[in-house]
């Protein structure tokens, strides 16, 4: 007979640790990108919910691994960065994120610039076309960098952010989005259900999140310049 088991749900309706298959199942069975593991003691099965997903299941890989060297040769040219030094309340150790989208849903990207020299630390959706939202866009920039943050082991870089939507699906612990699954929409849903695992795991983010003051100080660093 198979000893008892114990369950660690990071993508499902409810994410969380289960003592027992019957409460586990109902959180994972028919739910799109499911992401879940057993272990043979409850202790193991709360490191690895708390600990980095991607140690398990490699769920955050998609996220985590781009980097710079993605972007293409025809990405469209993004504004030039300013210099943000002489304005009042700026803060120049800080990494701004935003997002762009051509429709709703439509082509979508991201990305994260820093603001001490203007170097862009990642871009998403360049390269490989993604279909999404604005939304989502924003809410995956700022949890793929806090993510990298976290394997570098720095807590106290601030995170800029345009979106009060952010804040809000921040505060809630998960993004909530009336996306529709579709072949063109499904990598992004993806991704978005990789990264509310990620903050369920690890959140709340310790970086300080701050909100970019655009009506002060213009458009924030990492726009993509489409208005």
């Amino acid at each position: 007979m198979a000893g008892k088991r114990y369950y660690s749900v990071w993508i499902g309706v409810e994410p969380g640790v289960y003592d027992r298959w019957e409460d586990c199942q109902p959180q994972v069975d028919g739910f799109p990108g499911a992401r879940y593991k057993s272990f043979k003691t409850r202790e193991e099965a709360v490191a690895a919910y708390r600990g980095d997903p991607g140690e398990q299941l490699d769920i955050m890989r998609a996220i985590v691994n781009h980097a710079a060297t993605h972007r293409s040769a025809t990405a469209a040219p993004l504004p030039q960065v300013r210099d943000y030094s002489h304005i009042p309340g700026v803060r120049m150790d800080a990494i701004a994120t935003d997002g762009a989208c051509a429709g709703n849903p439509g082509r979508m990207e991201y990305r994260a610039v820093r603001l001490s020299d203007g170097a862009e630390v990642f871009r998403v959706g360049d390269k490989t076309p993604l279909t999404g939202t604005n939304n989502i866009a924003e809410y995956l920039a700022i949890i793929h960098l806090a993510a990298l943050l976290q394997k570098k082991g720095d807590t106290t870089t601030p995170i800029y952010t345009d979106s009060r939507n952010n804040f809000a699906w921040l505060k809630r612990g998960a993004s909530k989005t009336t996306l529709q699954r579709t072949p063109k929409t499904a990598p992004v849903l993806d991704l978005l259900a990789r990264a509310d695992a990620w903050l369920a795991a690890n959140g709340p983010i310790k970086n300080p999140i701050l909100k970019w003051k655009t009506e002060e100080w213009g458009e924030i660093p990492a726009d993509f310049g489409r208005k």
